[in-house]
């Protein structure tokens, strides 16, 4: 993600992280396109292209938004995944094809068995 960025690995780690624990999760800006939204990652420019939510870091970005809206807390009822979908608006939720739950999953178990959480 530095990389992407321009910037070295410390400069990232100090402009755009935060450690908490062992571990590095990115930091989080009050959102500025609705107040009411609560937070973005600070890598979520919303400023660029009116309408839109575009990651400065898309392609290196990390698991956590890999897999974002499959996380525990979304999948596991119907109600969680419709709260997620209000409170977050992202248009591929509900929409293209269906993916079958045990392929999602072998997914979360292969990742799980990767070591990589969400947390880098």
């Amino acid at each position: 993600m530095a990389a992407r960025l321009g910037v070295s690995e410390s400069d990232f780690l100090r402009d755009y992280a935060r450690e908490i624990g062992s571990k590095w999760s990115l930091k989080e800006i009050t959102s500025t396109a609705d107040l009411h939204r609560g937070h973005d990652c600070i890598l979520l420019d919303r400023q660029s292209v009116p309408g839109k939510a575009l990651c400065k870091v898309y392609q290196d970005r990390p698991n956590q938004c890999k897999t974002w809206p499959f996380w525990d807390q979304n999948i596991s009822s119907k109600k969680s995944w419709e709260q997620a979908k209000k409170a977050t608006p992202c248009p591929g939720m509900g929409s293209g094809p269906l993916i079958p739950a045990q392929k999602i999953l072998e997914a979360l178990v292969a990742e799980r068995a990767l070591g990589t959480d969400g947390a880098w």
